[in-house]
């Protein structure tokens, strides 16, 4: 079986048998729990021994050793000069002379006895399945990931491709116009384009120009021959098929203009000459000029209604602020209100949590006069700083009270649709700690991987690990950021560590990559780090790409273990590893995740960014604090509180159980764990 899907399996507690005989299935067991603590509970017949470098691979059993080996003691033993004498000759020797035949190590640094590992690491259950069974549950998982209307993470996308490929999967429904692009260009099969229509194809020429000719400005094409026939024949697909909105496609007239003239594109039917002289001649009948019109009117009752008939309630909430914030009169407002009623669980979603968090953000981020806006584009994440001239000019403003307001309806409504879509419930209570994925277009894949915005408590006899380690690129950077709620921030990373070293945080040193690629850590004693720093309330890891290149041409994984305050085992165990994950991303730099010092918590961020940034502490990251409030929101349990139609404490009296123990239910019962993702899109999506 392919390597991604059984990965991909990996990271839900699930191992591949691909048959076989195996000769020493105890002593395989035996490894499993001894090297990477895995207790298997289904399937135990199926074990065989290349699971154990299967499991090391998704594990890390063999990570490069960070410049210092006695990391983290004999980093504190040695002084500031030291530390920085040490750098300074490892970047001359590797950087100066281009040295890259073998890692470098401390000068400084004495011999280093470890003690045996003795640390108390957490059980992983996983079950056995058979590779029929396997496939068998990813075509399940490619359903329900195609019900998503959001954008796929590219791990996510990657399986479902594989599966359309490999197996021949036939799909009925791709619910996103994103997915759906992306699956006809790698394909080039026009069967894809049955969940598309014509004024995708603006959409589908920016994904192209991107994918393939790696430029950003649809407005400067240069495309080869054999994409503009390609495109012409989607185009000619698209009117066979009678899917042509010519309205819809007079929002983006201009560059329709250029795409058909950039295509030499020839009419075959008396529709397609019209829709060319539609999109060359000067009128604009688009939804959105008559709804501008009607708005700069002040004709606020009409907008609403040419927004809702036209494109639909969804379009109108995506406009909320805008409508609302020109409303001089309590009619137009209540007219607005009266008018959300959509159906769409994922908007609502979104915006109960925007709207939730506006009060929030008026009180505690008043240091941030200037918006941030984050967005996803080409499954990476752009951030523009709203500009004192742009605030000045924003007219776009809605009061706390109208935003409570706002939050209240919503909320309302969603529990309106999703009433009793369950019957019977158990939710464990650790499930207020875990958030929907409600947008990981951005995010890496690979073990552990959760969604943005989930928290988990971290023990207070315990510290937080964060690594990373990569092949084929001279150096990747690891560093940090605390940040207090007023915006300031303090840096560290390779460029101030050498003076900063304590029990509170130690760094390993910046590694650069020899022969067997190269590796950095940090330790956060969070107790000692929040008596240390006063006054900082969270901490931000990023990984960055020093070298220039980007993280899609190396092999770059990141993560974090938790370990015991008192060391013992090596630097990097396998059975303290709680995430392990692949960056790939076609950029230079990406959030990893975050700490909250207040709570003790453990927040999940993992977004590429869209950067050509190689050193960390030159960008904007204090928006990046609003996801760790998400879970107070809206979160696993109170989504699926929403559904149920009874919550019972018990769970072998529900019809559907949310938990991520190991528990024995009746038959037919469905479990529902938080690495579930595939499961929780699709209750998302349904109507």
């Amino acid at each position: 079986m392919n390597e991604n899907l059984k990965a991909y399996l990996f990271g839900k507690s699930i191992l591949v048998s691909e048959g076989g005989d195996e000769a020493h299935p105890f002593e395989t067991l035996f490894s499993l729990a001894n090297l990477f603590n895995i207790r298997i509970t289904e399937g135990v017949n199926l074990v065989r021994s290349d699971m154990i470098s299967f499991a090391s691979r998704q594990l890390g059993e063999n990570v490069p050793k960070p410049f210092y080996k006695g990391f983290p003691q004999s980093v504190r033993e040695l002084s500031p000069d030291q530390l920085f004498f040490d750098q300074m000759l490892h970047y001359i020797t590797t950087y100066g002379f281009g040295n890259f035949s073998e890692a470098g190590h401390s000068l400084f640094e004495e011999s280093f006895s470890r003690a045996a590992f003795k640390e108390n690491a957490e059980i992983r259950d996983f079950r056995i399945v058979t590779e029929d069974e396997a496939v068998s549950l990813l075509k399940d998982m490619t359903d329900r990931l195609l019900a998503g209307t959001r954008p796929l993470s590219d791990a996510q996308y990657d399986i479902v491709l594989t599966c359309i490929l490999t197996y021949d999967h036939k799909i009925s429904a791709v619910s996103s116009k994103n997915t759906a692009t992306r699956l006809l260009l790698d394909t080039r099969s026009l069967r894809f384009t049955d969940f598309l229509s014509l004024p995708d194809v603006i959409r589908i020429v920016d994904q192209l120009n991107y994918e393939v000719y790696h430029n950003r400005n649809l407005y400067q094409l240069n495309l080869k021959n054999q994409d503009r026939k390609f495109l012409t024949n989607v185009i000619h697909s698209f009117f066979t098929a009678g899917r042509t909105d010519i309205t819809a496609c007079y929002e983006k007239k201009k560059a329709w203009n250029g795409l058909l003239h950039h295509l030499h594109f020839k009419a075959k039917t008396e529709e397609e000459e019209a829709f060319l002289k539609a999109m060359r001649g000067k009128g604009n009948q688009s939804v959105y000029s008559r709804f501008e019109q009607a708005m700069s009117e002040k004709r606020i009752s009409d907008a609403v209604d040419i927004l809702k008939r036209e494109k639909g309630s969804s379009a109108l909430l995506r406009n909320m602020n805008y409508i609302l914030s020109r409303c001089e009169t309590t009619d137009e407002w209540d007219y607005v209100i009266h008018n959300l009623d959509s159906e769409n669980t994922i908007v609502l979603l979104q915006l109960l949590i925007a709207y939730s968090m506006h009060d929030q953000n008026q009180a505690s981020r008043t240091f941030q006069a200037s918006r941030t806006f984050a967005f996803p584009k080409y499954n990476q994440l752009l951030v523009h700083q709203e500009t004192p001239s742009e605030a000045m000019k924003r007219k776009s403003r809605i009061t706390v009270g109208q935003a409570g307001m706002l939050t209240k309806e919503i909320r309302a409504k969603l529990e309106s649709i999703l009433a009793n879509r369950l019957g019977k419930v158990y939710i464990d209570p650790e499930m207020k700690n875990y958030a929907l994925p409600l947008q990981e277009s951005t995010s890496q894949g690979g073990f552990g991987v959760l969604t943005r915005g989930t928290r988990l408590h971290i023990g207070e006899a315990k510290k937080l690990r964060a690594f990373t380690y990569w092949e084929k690129v001279n150096d990747i950077d690891l560093s940090t950021f605390a940040i207090d709620n007023n915006g300031k921030r303090k840096e560290f990373s390779w460029r101030n560590m050498a003076g900063q070293q304590s029990q509170a945080i130690t760094y390993s040193g910046d590694e650069t990559s020899g022969y067997d690629g190269g590796s950095e850590y940090f330790d956060i004693d969070l107790e000692l780090f929040r008596e240390k720093y006063p006054g900082f309330r969270y901490m931000i890891f990023c990984d960055n790409v020093f070298s220039c290149s980007t993280f899609d041409h190396c092999l770059c994984k990141a993560g974090y273990m938790l370990r015991d305050v008192d060391d013992s085992g090596f630097i990097y165990e396998p059975k303290t590893v709680q995430s392990s994950f692949l960056i790939n991303c076609s950029s230079t730099f990406a959030y990893l995740f975050g700490l909250d010092l207040e709570t003790n918590d453990f927040i999940w961020l993992n977004m590429a960014r869209s950067s050509k940034e190689h050193v960390a502490g030159s960008t904007e990251m204090n928006f990046l604090t609003d996801y760790f409030h998400v879970t107070d929101v809206i979160n696993v349990d109170s989504f699926f509180r929403m559904m149920a139609t009874e919550i019972v404490s018990d769970p072998s009296e529900a019809e559907t159980v949310v938990t991520n123990k190991t528990v024995e239910v009746p038959e037919g019962v469905e479990v529902i764990r938080e690495y579930d993702l595939e499961k929780m899109i699709a209750f998302m999506n349904e109507r």
